[in-house]
Formats: structure tokens, sequence, C-alpha cells
């Protein structure tokens, strides 16, 4: 049983080309079996890694073949600075893959984060910025690119994208991401997307405000503007949030020349939210209005709202778990590779202990986070071998 889980685990990175010579000492499965199960148990960085390995010595002979024992913590470096990222990555899509199947209909939120810690000097811009793409509902990264030097998030998501299967899925991505030739990839793999806009789309911005502000005005119902409205009142944070959404499908004013730089346009949408804090004795409440395209052809404003707030959940499903549970700022990998791959490892450990459920007696799951999970992980050998297998 022990062996099987690591063996379905590594069935994955049979692909994956060694990046040393012929006569290395240590077998890449290994390294790789010991570097994934480390950090599901909450190691940072590679000598915590040979030290959880070390004192797991016995066990893992059972598991692996160490033909030269346990590697060092500067083996594990070395390896993974040169480890080819994109290969990499195509081994930890072909992992997730299956971990979402029947995910159509779904959102796919494309977002980017900073490893802070990741530059080579202190004075330059050299920190690794990932692009990654998390399912939302079931909190499954899907895949993560690093950005190219000197670049940004536009000439990522692009090739992000194009190795991933997205027919199906509804691309939310921020105004970054507002670029005509990313709207014709994901029309092309078969996708929908739901992007907001700013300033990068002056015009497109201006006239959809316009319009958008100006139905608003006369009426949903008079306007034929789909209508969607929720409140919640945050006692624990001492204030109410009303969010409004508006639907149209009026495209045609947009005009001619807009419509034929973005031909999938077929919906506007406003998002307003509107904050009252209770603390406040001066009872201020703060108004602000956000405005996106699609090419939905519904009206179903709901489903806007559902996919515009999941998109910004992208914060506290990965980005929080990753600095806060799992301390990726504070990780100083700066060595080739070495912090893009290793973040890689932490998304494939957070993609299975999301899944992994620890039993109470009676069968039913412990409510219980992440950071638990990795404790858990390196108390029970038996609750990591199931985190590997879920």
């Amino acid at each position: 049983m022990d062996a099987q889980a690591t063996a379905n685990l590594l069935r994955f990175f049979r692909e994956l080309d060694d990046p040393r010579a012929a006569n290395a000492s240590h077998q890449l499965g290994d390294i790789l079996a010991i570097a994934i199960m480390a950090v599901m148990c909450g190691c940072q960085g590679w000598v915590a890694v040979e030290t959880w390995a070390r004192g797991n010595h016995h066990w893992l002979r059972g598991l692996l073949a160490l033909p030269r024992g346990i590697p060092t913590h500067d083996t594990f470096d070395r390896v993974f600075g040169l480890i080819d990222p994109l290969k990499f990555e195509k081994c930890f899509q072909a992992l997730t893959r299956q971990l979402v199947k029947g995910s159509g209909g779904m959102f796919l939120a494309v977002d980017g984060k900073t490893a802070r810690r990741s530059y080579k000097n202190r004075w330059s811009n050299t920190a690794v910025h990932l692009v990654s793409a998390f399912v939302t509902q079931n909190q499954t990264v899907l895949g993560q690119l690093a950005t190219d030097a000197k670049s940004n998030e536009i000439t990522a998501i692009p090739k992000l994208l194009a190795m991933l299967d997205i027919a199906g899925l509804t691309v939310t991505i921020d105004a970054m991401g507002c670029q005509r030739r990313i709207v014709e990839q994901i029309h092309q793999q078969k996708g929908h997307w739901i992007i907001s806009l700013k300033g990068n789309q002056t015009t497109l911005h201006e006239k959809v405000k316009c319009l958008m502000d100006e139905a608003i005005l006369c009426g949903a119902k008079q306007a034929n503007l789909g209508y969607f409205e929720q409140t919640q009142d945050k006692n624990n944070h001492g204030r109410i949030e009303t969010r409004k959404v508006w639907v149209s499908n009026e495209v045609h004013w947009l005009g001619e020349e807009i419509l034929e730089q973005w031909p999938q346009l077929r919906s506007m949408i406003v998002v307003e939210l509107k904050r009252q804090d209770l603390g406040d004795i001066t009872g201020k409440v703060s108004v602000e209005r956000r405005y996106f395209i699609s090419d939905h052809t519904h009206q179903d404003a709901g489903f806007f709202a559902r996919g515009i707030r999941e998109h910004w959940g992208v914060e506290n499903g990965l980005h929080w778990r990753l600095d806060v549970q799992m301390d990726e700022d504070q990780c100083r990998l700066r060595k080739n590779h070495g912090a893009e791959n290793f973040s890689r490892l932490r998304r494939l450990a957070l993609n299975k202990l999301q899944r992994a459920q620890m039993l109470k007696d009676n069968g039913k799951p412990m409510k219980i986070g992440l950071k638990l999970k990795q404790q858990a992980c390196g108390w029970s050998r038996e609750f990591l071998l199931q985190a590997l297998m879920a």
C-alpha cells in the first residue's frame, strides 16, 4: 500500500527529463517523491526537506530505492534548480487534470502573485512572478507559469492557457488580461470569459460605463437588464455589504468599430458594491462600481455575480494560503529555477491536502485547515499516504 501510493504519484512524472549526468548518485524519482511528501508535511526549504527525510529514513527505504541513502539539501537545490519548469509544469498538469474531471461550467480564475523573497539581488527586480489558474469551486490549482524576465502577466497568460484544457470553463481575468488576443485564444480553445475593464482599454471602458450607467438610471426592467442583489451582514468586520449586478446583451450600442475589435463580446456587466461601516458614527457609506465584459449571451446576473466574486476569492483560496499557511513569501530559494519549481511543489501539496480528509471515529470528516493538515501528515504516515492518494 505504501509503495503503491508513491508509485501512483510518480507515474505522472515519468516523462520528466533528469537534468543530471547518467551516473547521478540518486534517482530522480526518489528526489521528487521525498520533496513532495516533505512539502506536504510543511517543509519550507531544502534543509528542512533533508531533515524530514533523514528522520523518516527507515520508512522511506520501504517506499523508494534510495541506492545511496538520503540526498543532501545541496542535491535537492541543484536538481530542482536544473529541472525544466515547463516540462515540470506539464507533469503537474497531468496530475491535476484528473482532479477536475467534469469541471465544465466552472469558473477558472487566472491571477498572478510574486514570490517576494525570490529576488537575486535586493536592488534588482528579479523576484519570480507566477501566474496561476485556479478552479475556485473545488479549490484546485490547474496550472502555473512564471512570467518572463522584465515582462508581466500579459505574456504569461496566453502561454498558460495554451497548456490547459479550458473547454466549457469560464475564465475570469482582471483588467491586466483585457487583451483581444487573449479573448480570441479562449474562444479558440472553446472556453468562455469574464474580464474586468479599466484604464488599459480606455475607449471600451468609457463606452461600457456610459451605456450601463444610463441604462441603470432607466431601471432594470425598462432597460431590459438582468439584475441580482445580495446583502451580507458582516458583523465580525462591523459592516454591511450590498452587491448589485446588472447585465445587458445590448452590445450593438457599443458601435461597429468596437465590435469589430471585439467580435466575441456579447454582454456588459456592472457590479456595484455598497459598504456601510456600522462603527462609523457619521453613517458614512461607500459605493464603488466596476465594469466587465463577457462572451456569455444570457443575462443571468446571479451567474456573473458568482463568477466575479469567486475570482477575487483566489486571494483567500490560493494566495493567502500560500503566503500565510505555507510561507511562500518567506522562501529564499534563488538558484536557477528553484523558486519556481518549489512553488509548484507547494501547489501540488495544496491540491492534495485540499482533497484529503481526516475522519473521526464515527466516519465523519474533521473540519481542519491546511496548516493542521500539513502537521497531520508529519504526525501520521497513514494520513500522509492517504493525502498522496487523494
